[in-house]
């Protein structure tokens, strides 16, 4: 450039590169800092509960005492912590995962910790997830199609096909920002909470045979913790009434879920005189809304037309769940203007 010649806007380009590679840089040291408090916590909470006699009812002391203390920091109810201690115990005799832990987004250790079913298959994950820079959905997308199994089938091909992403979106997810106190465009999660908040009372209200025994309800299955949406308990039909909600369209595996819930309840927390579980799947997307029921395989033709009668009709609970989806949508698009 000639002096006295005003710039022209390609050439500012490697200041645009200077703060791009700052920022990639500050969120990976964020995110460094997050999965190492996450270790230390769980850490922690594990020796803790080793060492009651109340087991992992500390857990629930701790969050009291963080939600006292700390009213406006997220991330560390009994869910999260239970997730912390679960996250140390998977992996603090694993020595693969040392040089990657900090690479990974905790949503992302969140998904290959759930949807894994075993050792080498956690380490596979991990490792893509550190060379590819995953983001969530990309992460899910693999899962979701078996990628691993298809790998393994075909051990000649390379490790992950190429995808499309920046290490800003794979690293700054809703813990970065939430760890920050950082304002978050109206989230996911969000919306779920909004539309099971007014689910649940509309589930409540309707032939007033609904009990609500508890919402993110803890189920233990080998040792690992799950969570259903909402539980109820049907006193017309004496059985318990698992609620998962899902953000977007219907998915098959969904089905899979909700009946490993209902054997997992029927096993474990059913009382002898009740009936067998029913579980109610919704699909909320911003096009359209799905119920499908769930029954277990032990369940007789005569109950089945009692379950018919006492729930609530499909046509019904899909017009709510629309009405409430476009309710909460138009919200937040509000409160983004």
């Amino acid at each position: 450039m000639k002096r006295g010649e005003v710039p022209k806007q390609g050439e500012f380009d490697e200041i645009i590169s200077m703060i791009d590679q700052a920022r990639t840089r500050a969120l990976k040291a964020v995110n460094t800092e997050l999965i190492q408090m996450y270790w230390r916590i769980g850490e922690y909470l594990s020796a803790l509960c080793a060492d009651s006699a109340f087991g992992d009812k500390v857990i629930d002391e701790a969050a009291a005492c963080i939600a006292q203390k700390n009213p406006g920091i997220k991330g560390f109810n009994r869910r999260g912590l239970y997730r912390m201690k679960q996250f140390y115990e998977t992996y603090q005799d694993d020595e693969f995962v040392t040089p990657l832990v900090t690479q990974i987004s905790w949503t992302n250790h969140l998904l290959i910790m759930s949807g894994a079913r075993s050792i080498e298959e956690r380490h596979f994950y991990m490792e893509l997830c550190a060379k590819e820079h995953y983001s969530k959905r990309e992460l899910e997308r693999q899962i979701d199609s078996a990628y691993y199994e298809r790998h393994m089938l075909s051990s000649g091909k390379p490790m992950a096909e190429a995808v499309s992403h920046n290490v800003r979106g794979s690293i700054l997810d809703t813990y970065v920002l939430e760890f920050l106190e950082l304002p978050n465009p109206y989230s996911e999660k969000n919306f779920r909470k909004a539309i099971l908040g007014n689910l649940k009372q509309f589930i409540l209200e309707f032939g007033r045979d609904f009990t609500l025994i508890g919402e993110e309800y803890r189920i233990q299955v080998g040792g690992q913790d799950f969570y259903i949406d909402l539980l109820f308990y049907n006193r017309a039909l004496s059985c318990l009434v698992p609620v998962e909600l899902k953000i977007g369209k219907f998915k098959p595996e969904h089905i899979g879920q909700i009946n490993f819930y209902l054997e997992a309840l029927d096993r474990d927390v059913k009382k002898e005189n009740e009936n067998p579980s029913v579980g109610v799947i919704l699909c909320a997307g911003k096009d359209d809304a799905v119920v499908e029921y769930a029954l277990g395989h032990s369940i007789s033709q005569t109950l089945v037309s009692d379950y018919s009668l006492c729930l609530p009709d499909k046509e019904l609970l899909q017009n709510k769940l629309r009405e409430l989806t476009e309710l909460v949508l138009g919200n937040s698009e509000e409160n983004a203007e």
